[in-house]
């Protein structure tokens, strides 16, 4: 699996900016993955920029100005910038799509990331990444959640605040009325999560109002929070779902666990504190005093300790 999220996205634009020539008067986003992407280059270019639909009606934005029309002769050499390039073909439907004004525009074709072999499809790439792959602006929306398990306080909702945790009258206001936070399009394969059995009923009535698609949810079939507590069985709770099938990701909202779990699993991990997505956690040190991960150091760490104790044996 290959996952790139939005800093990964920014930075590969920095790091290449580069290989896009100068001379370009506007820059053109695919709705909706490549309005991202399209942004941050016409940023950096310091270039107006569009959409498709929006373009093919004579409408650019520009610095200070919501929306204007252009003048076909001001804005010639156009770039239409999508997110990524799979099979090729929503890059081919806009292609045809803008194939009636070709004649009118300089026009060429970039994305961020592209599937190898499909070089071709555009005039500029930035970086090849190969299937399966996901990235943070869409992953949401990813059919593969069917095989994915979500945890939710932190995750479909916000978590509960310290004197909401009463397990009593306050905590089960918040179940029934918790704030939303991410909630997918796509149906979710099992939702697993530390609540307590006895709260079923209401996550249950919350997921629907929420128009939470899923097939299961896993709850803790413990009598209270001391209980939950005296436990302390999140993360282990967790990663035995996720390892009961073959879900290809977990969405947890807490580091330490979302660690815990990758470490219990051997499975990926996206931890929606930062998204970023945990695939080894083995190999990471984690610093107590700055409260910083530090991914590799931990080899590192071994390697060095296993040969000063080689040394100390001679």
């Amino acid at each position: 699996m290959y996952y790139r999220n939005i800093t990964d996205l920014n930075n590969i634009i920095l790091k290449k900016l580069n290989i896009i020539p100068r001379g370009f008067d506007l820059i053109v986003g695919v709705p909706r993955s490549g309005m991202l992407p399209a942004n941050l280059l016409a940023l950096y270019l310091n270039l107006p920029y569009t959409d498709i639909h929006s373009f093919l009606n004579g409408h650019i934005y520009k610095a200070g100005a919501r929306s204007q029309f252009f003048e076909r002769k001001e804005q010639r050499k156009v770039l239409v910038v999508d997110d990524s390039v799979g099979s090729g073909k929503a890059m081919l439907e806009v292609k045809n799509e803008l194939k009636d004004i070709s004649s009118d525009f300089e026009i060429s074709y970039c994305c961020i990331y592209m599937m190898p072999g499909k070089e071709k499809m555009v005039d500029y790439y930035f970086e090849t990444v190969p299937l399966p792959r996901y990235f943070q602006w869409n992953i949401l929306n990813h059919t593969s959640l069917e095989k994915a398990c979500f945890d939710i306080d932190g995750v479909l909702c916000v978590d509960p605040a310290n004197e909401q945790n009463d397990d009593g009258p306050k905590y089960l206001d918040f179940i029934i009325n918790a704030q939303p936070l991410y909630i997918p399009g796509s149906a979710i394969g099992t939702i697993v999560t530390s609540r307590l059995e006895k709260y079923r009923k209401e996550t249950e009535e919350w997921l629907k109002k929420n128009n939470v698609k899923y097939k299961e949810l896993v709850m803790l079939d413990l009598p209270d929070m001391a209980a939950r507590q005296k436990a302390n069985s999140h993360a282990s709770h967790k990663a035995k779902t996720y390892m009961s099938k073959p879900y290809l990701l977990f969405f947890e909202s807490d580091m330490s666990q979302a660690r815990e779990i990758n470490r219990i699993s051997k499975k990926p991990v996206l931890c929606t504190e930062t998204f970023e997505m945990i695939f080894d956690s083995e190999s990471v040190l984690y610093n107590m005093k700055s409260g910083k991960y530090f991914p590799g150091l931990k080899n590192f760490a071994l390697k060095v300790r296993n040969k000063i104790r080689k040394m100390k044996q001679k």
